[in-house]
C-alpha cells in the first residue's frame, strides 16, 4: 500500500495527468466555477458529508504571484478551492473495521477552474484502500461522494 501512495505522489508531482490517473475521480464541466463549488457543497452536505474546511487555494496562491514571478500558476488555473468533508457514522465504521484506513478521513475535494471549464477532483477511497478489509465499505463510501458530487453538478447546471 506503501508503495501505491509513494507513485501516486510522484505522479501528482511530476505534472502528469490528472485524467490518467487510475486514484483520481475527475469530473470536468463548462458550468460557473461558484455555482457549481456551491451546489457540490450542498449535494454533499444534503447527503450527509459534513463540509468541516473550505480552502480558497487559489487566493493564498494569488499572494505569491510577485514573489514566484514566472514560476506562479505555470498551469494557467483561474481559481483552485477545496473542501474537506466527512460524515461520522461511515467514520465509525471504517475504524471498526480498519483503523488504518481512517487515513482517509476526513475526505476532500478540490475544483479548480481554468476558462470555461470547472473541474472536481476526488481522491478515491477504495484506491487508498487496496488490500484492506474495508474495500466493501470503501466502495460504498466512494459511490455515495459520487453521487452526492453529480447531484450537486446537476444542480448547478439547472441554475
Amino acid at each position: 500500500m506503501y508503495r501505491k501512495l509513494l507513485v501516486l505522489f510522484l505522479l501528482l508531482s511530476s505534472g502528469y495527468a490528472w485524467a490518467d490517473l487510475p486514484g483520481v475521480q475527475r469530473w470536468d464541466v463548462q458550468q460557473d466555477f461558484n455555482r457549481t463549488y456551491r451546489e457540490v457543497y450542498r449535494a454533499l452536505e444534503d447527503n450527509k458529508f459534513f463540509v468541516i474546511f473550505e480552502a480558497n487555494i487559489g487566493r493564498n496562491l494569488r499572494g505569491y504571484a510577485a514573489r514566484w514571478g514566472k514560476e506562479y500558476n505555470q498551469s494557467g488555473l483561474d481559481d483552485i478551492r477545496s473542501m474537506t468533508f466527512c460524515n461520522v457514522w461511515f467514520t465509525n465504521l471504517v475504524s471498526n473495521q480498519d483503523p488504518e484506513m481512517l487515513s482517509i478521513c476526513p475526505m476532500h475535494i478540490t475544483m479548480y477552474q481554468k476558462g470555461p471549464t470547472t473541474s472536481i477532483l476526488f481522491t478515491r477511497p477504495t484506491f487508498i484502500g487496496q488490500g484492506s478489509p474495508a474495500m466493501p465499505l470503501l466502495k460504498q463510501i466512494e459511490t455515495e461522494v459520487d453521487k452526492a458530487v453529480e447531484a450537486g453538478i446537476n444542480a448547478a447546471s439547472m441554475r
